[in-house]
């Protein structure tokens, strides 16, 4: 009877608070949009709406101490620590390798030999497959009959002119047929030396794309492609605002989804270049590929360490709540007695926040003691009990 008699009275404050009348003026002020007017209206309804709980205060513990009844909230709580806090940014990035090669011919003519299978390990500078040379061979052979002459003859003339026989333009003469015979010979030597496709690093040959007999063109028909899975990176784009945070050495987390594996890493590289189409930056991340189950073009999650900070105080983000003033705000522990204590209301300045913690600045210091479960409910200086988290 007495609680009942009680709450009446409030809803009697209530209603001469808030009768119909201001719920109209209310309404009114929104429709005129005066944002001024409707600024000070809520100023007005915060400040009776904070002395009605003030007055409900007062009233529960007028009852609790007449009816000699202290009915403690439970509640969990936990002591704060100083403690490491890194912030990550998360961004999609791509895992590419440099030793991933489509393999074109530098000579046309047909395809005579692939002498390697899709899947089988090469070394860098190993023949994977040969064209038709169109008769260079032959004109090599007969080119290097005509080097050889001209380098005989060369010698001859160099000796006699040494003893001072013959004349001087002789002598030269024979050196330029000579020095020309070999030049030609080189030429034709590099030209025969693009009949042969060779692996440019050691990898494995993925696909084998040309066929044997096929005709291919120089530098237009595709004819293997090889890739090196061992050399591995990850690159993905940051948001041109955490150029001053992300630097080369910077903690990186990637995860690559597809086959559930996590790597913690560091940026090996920081591009140099914004993108002005997204306003990004790019960055490489080193991973290992020790059972080559990391493939190129796979979607990688990155997480970047872009905020490092030591002996730091964290909360739970989730306890956090906000008063009409648009404060963050928590409760502390005080205790009373061995079993009980009262809630303390304390206004916090927050910084970032990451999994579920997030930094407090000020309001909260090492040592105190947070409410965590059941703060929700709780009002400033109402009787506690807790237990251990």
């Amino acid at each position: 009877m007495k609680y009942f008699l009680t709450f009446f009275s409030i809803a009697l404050v209530l209603v001469a608070c808030g009768d119909g009348g201001n719920n109209a003026s209310v309404d009114s002020l929104i429709e005129q949009g005066d944002l001024s007017a409707i600024k000070q209206r809520r100023a007005e309804l915060n400040e009776q709406q904070q002395q009605l709980n003030e007055e409900l205060d007062k009233l529960t513990t007028y009852i609790q101490k007449k009816e000699n009844k202290r009915a403690a909230q439970l509640v969990t709580v936990e002591t704060v620590q100083d403690t490491l806090f890194k912030h990550f940014v998360e961004v999609q990035g791509d895992v590419e390798t440099d030793q991933n090669i489509v393999l074109f011919p530098e000579y046309s003519g047909v395809l005579t030999n692939v002498y390697v299978d899709e899947g089988q390990k090469v070394r860098k500078g190993q023949i994977l497959a040969k064209i038709d040379d169109g008769g260079l061979s032959s004109q090599l052979a007969q080119q290097e009959s005509q080097v050889a002459l001209a380098k005989t003859t060369y010698e001859r003339q160099k000796r006699l002119w040494e003893q001072k026989i013959g004349s001087e333009i002789q002598y030269l003469q024979a050196q330029t047929n000579f020095e020309a015979a070999e030049k030609a010979a080189q030429q034709i030597r590099s030209q025969l030396a693009k009949t042969t496709i060779k692996a440019p690093f050691s990898g494995e040959v993925d696909n084998v794309i040309a066929e044997e007999g096929q005709v291919v063109s120089a530098g237009q028909s595709q004819v293997l492609r090889i890739v090196n899975l061992s050399d591995m990176y990850v690159k993905a784009s940051i948001p041109e605002n955490y150029l001053k945070s992300v630097n080369k050495g910077t903690e990186v987390k990637v995860r690559l989804s597809a086959i559930g594996e996590e790597f913690d890493g560091k940026v090996r590289q920081v591009g140099n270049y914004i993108n002005p189409d997204n306003r990004t930056f790019d960055v490489e991340i080193e991973i290992p590929n020790k059972d080559g189950l990391v493939k190129p073009n796979m979607i990688a999650t990155v997480k970047v360490n872009d905020y490092t900070q030591e002996d730091a105080i964290t909360i739970p983000e989730n306890i956090l709540q906000e008063n009409s003033r648009g404060e963050s705000i928590a409760y502390l522990y005080v205790p009373k007695t061995d079993s009980t204590g009262t809630a303390k209301r304390v206004i916090l300045e927050t910084g970032l926040n990451y999994g579920n913690q997030i930094e407090v600045k000020s309001g909260i210091k090492a040592g105190d003691t947070v409410i965590v479960e059941g703060a929700k409910s709780l009002r400033d200086g109402q009787l506690v009990s807790y237990q251990n988290q």
